[in-house]
């Protein structure tokens, strides 16, 4: 039996030091399973459908995927013992210090992303810097860029271009030493040692979703206007225990109305003052960004359809 049990445990004790190490460069982290899904189950899982946004962690308990990513060695070491069976790890986009955005390159049959990203580049007049490519089992690679702190970059697969997916807030890149059901995910050489790169300007415009129209008047909103200034001033007058639920309602109509990318550290500096902390905040406005990206394509997919009713969208109240 010992025999039998021998690489899972030196599998798990290799996945914790590579987090460890991770953790010590300031990169969040967490445990991953063979799959390079979180190792740990969602609490929640035989929960009645919440009424509110999704718990991201403040029940106290473990099994929240990348709203449980961590640097404190004591934080990740708890992590790790609660899922032995762990043999990788996830390192949290969008967190600080480094703000990482993921590129994953795919390898498939019929995409050469690699050629598109260069196609990118070259239309668009950047040129991708030196920074940490993590190689991937199906011959994939991952570039690791970083991000100003007042951005929220959504995770999107294919957006950009076909075959590159992206990792931003609320999601994750598996770390260089985990051990998938696949192959073993390796830092690509020479670049171990590097820091993740700023992400080119003309690059990082592409990963934001395009500012939409004001819906009263057509004109562009911007944060500085009364309805930012409404929206901030939502989330000033929670009280404990709706703190969360406002925060989450004020971010979906900001990234509406295409001021989401502009309020955000508004509304995370509201947050804070209201008594959640930044990384909380940080959490409940990708959960909006995501959640409001994915209503506004389903909407225009059905509005567009043929034979759909021109009926108008039914106004939102606040939770």
């Amino acid at each position: 039996m010992a025999s039998t049990d021998r690489y899972p445990r030196q599998a798990a004790t290799l996945a914790l030091a590579h987090a460890l190490s991770a953790a010590e460069r300031g990169l969040a982290v967490i445990p991953l399973s063979r799959t390079k899904l979180p190792a740990l189950r969602s609490p929640h899982r035989d929960d009645p459908v919440p009424a509110g946004p999704p718990c991201h962690g403040e029940c106290g308990r473990l099994g929240h995927g990348v709203y449980d990513a961590s640097t404190d060695p004591a934080r990740i070491r708890e992590l790790f013992g609660a899922a032995p069976w762990a043999t990788g790890y996830g390192i949290a986009c969008g967190l600080p210090p480094h703000h990482l955005i993921g590129v994953d390159l795919d390898i498939k049959s019929d995409t050469d992303s690699a050629a598109s990203l260069r196609a990118l580049a070259l239309r668009h007049r950047f040129t991708v810097p030196p920074t940490i490519i993590v190689l991937t089992p199906s011959g994939g690679r991952h570039l690791w860029l970083t991000g100003p702190p007042d951005v929220v970059v959504p995770n999107s697969a294919g957006r950009l271009a076909p075959g590159i997916d992206i990792r931003g807030a609320g999601g994750y890149l598996v770390g260089p030493g985990s051990r998938t059901a696949h192959g073993v995910y390796a830092t690509a050489p020479g670049t171990a040692r590097l820091a993740p790169a700023p992400c080119p300007r003309s690059l990082l415009r592409l990963l934001l979703p395009p500012p939409r129209p004001h819906r009263s008047g057509g004109a562009v909103s911007t944060a500085g206007d009364a309805h930012g200034r409404g929206l901030v001033q939502f989330v000033l007058a929670a009280h404990e225990g709706q703190r969360n639920t406002r925060l989450f309602w004020a971010a979906c109509r900001a990234f509406e109305d295409g001021i989401g990318p502009e309020l955000t550290e508004d509304l995370i500096a509201a947050a804070v003052r209201t008594g959640l902390t930044a990384r909380e905040a940080r959490g409940t406005l990708a959960s909006a960004a995501r959640m409001t990206t994915h209503r506004l394509t389903t909407h225009r997919l059905t509005r567009d359809a043929p034979g759909a009713p021109d009926a108008p969208d039914a106004p939102d109240t606040p939770g």
